[in-house]
């Protein structure tokens, strides 16, 4: 039987405030390749390519899927490349780390707080209805739908809520 990997990812909280208003990016997933996903909420992500540095894989699926323009990514100032006998090496601190462990396919997703500029596109070829949803509306929607989200995403916008709402 052939071995399979899992896939490492990466996924953006992408922040905003609007008259005191906390906000963050969300849309809804339309992959090709993934059918049961289609129209499940989810933050941006995206496949790491091979020996691409995540933060430019980062930015890179940020502009493919929304549009927009990373500014500052979280964390990334106090990461550390190191190099020796021919390798080189990120050492990075995410802001949650997520693994599939069940389901259609292995994936493991990195995911950060990123600031971005730029508007944002209606949709993609990935990913429609592109919105900015109030922190508040997302801990509402989260606990009365959470079966409309996509699971990779679930904890880390739990935990996200809970940390800046302190709920």
């Amino acid at each position: 039987m052939k071995e399979i990997f899992a896939k490492p990812g990466v996924a953006g909280i992408i922040e905003k405030t609007v008259k005191g208003i906390d906000y963050i990016l969300i849309q809804e997933r339309f992959k090709e390749d993934a059918p049961l996903e289609k129209g499940l909420i989810e933050i941006p992500s995206g496949k790491i390519r091979e020996f691409e540095n995540l933060y430019e894989c980062l930015k890179r699926e940020i502009m493919e899927e929304t549009g927009l323009q990373v500014l500052e990514i979280e964390g990334e100032q106090d990461a550390v490349v190191f190099e020796s006998n021919g390798y080189k090496v990120l050492n990075y601190t995410p802001f949650s780390s997520s693994q599939n462990i069940q389901g259609t396919y292995p994936i493991m997703v990195q995911t950060f707080i990123c600031k971005v500029k730029g508007q944002t596109l209606s949709e993609t070829n990935e990913t429609k209805n592109i919105r900015w949803i109030s922190l508040n509306d997302l801990k509402k929607l989260l606990d009365e739908n959470i079966n409309k989200f996509y699971p990779m995403h679930v904890i880390t916008l739990k935990k996200y809520i809970k940390i800046k709402l302190g709920t």
